[in-house]
């Protein structure tokens, strides 16, 4: 059966770097970064804008799920409630084993990273309190399994993950 993946968790935390390494791991695997489908200059949030964020994020999903070239799918985005993934998960619908993995870091593990995002010029300073205010969102209960990113290298993150999705993994 195909798998569908979300790793989600606070800007900064290690997404994109952890799918990375689950993209070698768990090939033949896509991986879509939910910032993809949002790239907008300005950046605004609109009802439209959302709206066309959740429809392109849905209609990837689904073609990569729906490719036989593809046998698990990595969707990485900053996912704060329940309701955004259910929404997703209703637009992409089934066909899919789904597992949703979020990873959360300590106030200064993820301002440190921000920090130096910042100064190799991928990020804007901004972000850093932003990334930072996201942090309690995570706290609840989303379903899924929280993983704590602090002192880990994302391979170490990524393993970890792929071991529990593996067929006979650890739920």
């Amino acid at each position: 059966m195909k798998r569908l993946i979300f790793v989600n968790g606070p800007m900064g935390v290690g997404k994109s770097t952890v799918c990375r390494e689950l993209q070698k791991l768990l090939a033949p695997c896509a991986y879509l970064d939910g910032d993809w489908c949002w790239d907008l200059v300005p950046f605004t949030v609109t009802e439209e804008t959302k709206e066309l964020v959740l429809g392109n994020a849905a209609h990837l999903l689904r073609s990569f799920l729906d490719c036989s070239a593809v046998e698990t799918v990595l969707f990485a985005w900053v996912l704060p409630k329940r309701e955004i993934i259910d929404e997703l998960l209703s637009r992409v619908g089934g066909g899919a084993e789904f597992r949703l993995f979020t990873l959360t870091a300590g106030e200064q593990t993820l301002a440190a990273r921000l920090e130096a995002d910042v100064r190799e010029g991928r990020r804007e300073a901004d972000v850093i309190a932003r990334a930072l205010s996201y942090i309690p969102l995570y706290a609840a209960d989303m379903g899924g399994v929280r993983i704590g990113t602090d002192g880990l290298a994302a391979a170490d993150v990524a393993r970890t993950i792929a071991d529990m999705v593996r067929p006979g993994g650890r739920k």
